[in-house]
């Protein structure tokens, strides 16, 4: 377990803002979270669980608390057969070899999310998605330690109220109890087939692809969002900005009957893609209070010479106000935030 002292949040995001945590607590094995907690506890200190920091923003003040970074590392088939493949992979995995694992063997149900940064203990807080797969389709259970009874725990997908980008680890009473150490994942043998989301299905059409194989719907994704989204390594960002607006099958059909694009899924979850009504409301490539609305990708934020927060809130409130005027959505920010209760 390692532990320093005054650690800047901007070096362990994407974005690259905020001001120094108390303390920083790196664990590298399931043991370590216990000890990690209870050091905190001991000090009467809060606690924030960070993973690859892709999708989370420190404030200026930084955090008068204990940081705990997830180290854990590993990947192991649990069962194979004909029809799925179920692994478990320690939550401190990187998302994106987790994908790639899976893909190799030629199995479905995560192909799409591929190059999605982040880790794997973070993949079900979020229930991240993309090109119409998400984690709420593959999850088995989790495995967490409990910060109330400082226990571990085991949560099945029933109980995890999992949504569109919202589940009780980031949602309600129960946000930041658990801190994720393992994860089951069940994936299968059906392979995604068209027509596809909207850039996939583009670019399916475009080069005639006919080889649909989870490593190749890997390779595409990886190609598409090559082209559009930036590198946090070379650019700092925290992916996309923006949660997609979510519509009802009546809200769908008047959007559509206005001239908005609308992405029609099951069971009345539709969306609009917020990338889209920023970029039709005259965003995209500007730059304002040192951030960037990216000219590739308009649901993309990259901070460009921000110096604060402040800096951030002003350009988010500014691309709120401007796309609420023009179309009548409140668009709602994706990254969490580290703050001080």
């Amino acid at each position: 377990m390692k532990i320093r002292k005054n650690v800047k949040i901007s070096e362990l995001t994407t974005m690259r803002l905020g001001g120094a945590a108390r303390f920083v607590i790196e664990v590298e094995s399931p043991e370590e979270v216990k000890k990690a907690f209870d050091f905190a506890r001991e000090r009467s200190l809060p606690t924030f669980a960070l993973g690859g920091g892709a999708n989370t923003i420190g404030h200026d003040e930084g955090f008068d608390g204990v940081i705990i970074l997830n180290r854990i590392k590993g990947i192991e088939v649990i069962d194979e057969t004909d029809q799925n493949l179920i692994i478990r992979g320690m939550g401190g995995e990187i998302w994106d070899d987790v994908v790639q694992f899976t893909s190799e063997k030629g199995w479905s149900g995560i192909e799409a999310l591929t190059d999605i940064p982040g880790t794997l203990g973070a993949a079900p807080v979020q229930n991240i998605g993309a090109y119409g797969q998400d984690v709420a389709q593959v999850i088995e259970k989790v495995e967490a330690f409990d910060t109330e009874t400082n226990q571990m725990a085991t949560i099945l997908p029933t109980e995890m109220g999992m949504g569109y980008r919202k589940t009780i680890f980031n949602h309600g009473p129960n946000a930041g109890r658990y801190f994720i150490v393992a994860v089951t994942l069940k994936l299968h043998k059906n392979r995604m087939t068209p027509p596809f989301y909207t850039s996939l299905q583009n670019y399916v059409d475009e080069h005639q692809v006919t080889d649909f194989s989870p490593m190749n719907i890997r390779l595409m994704v990886r190609k598409i969002r090559a082209s559009k989204l930036p590198d946090p390594k070379s650019l700092a960002s925290s992916g996309s900005f923006f949660k997609n607006v979510m519509l009802s099958d009546v809200e769908a059909d008047t959007a559509e009957a206005r001239g908005i694009q609308v992405y029609r899924g099951q069971n009345g979850k539709n969306q609009i893609n917020s990338g889209w009504l920023i970029e039709q409301a005259g965003l995209k490539g500007q730059e304002f209070f040192g951030m960037r609305v990216s000219d590739k990708a308009a649901l993309i934020l990259i901070n460009e010479n921000a110096k604060s927060y402040a800096d951030l809130a002003r350009a988010r409130q500014y691309i709120i106000d401007t796309v609420k005027e023009k179309f009548g959505f409140t668009l709602e920010q994706e990254p969490v935030e580290i703050i001080n209760q």
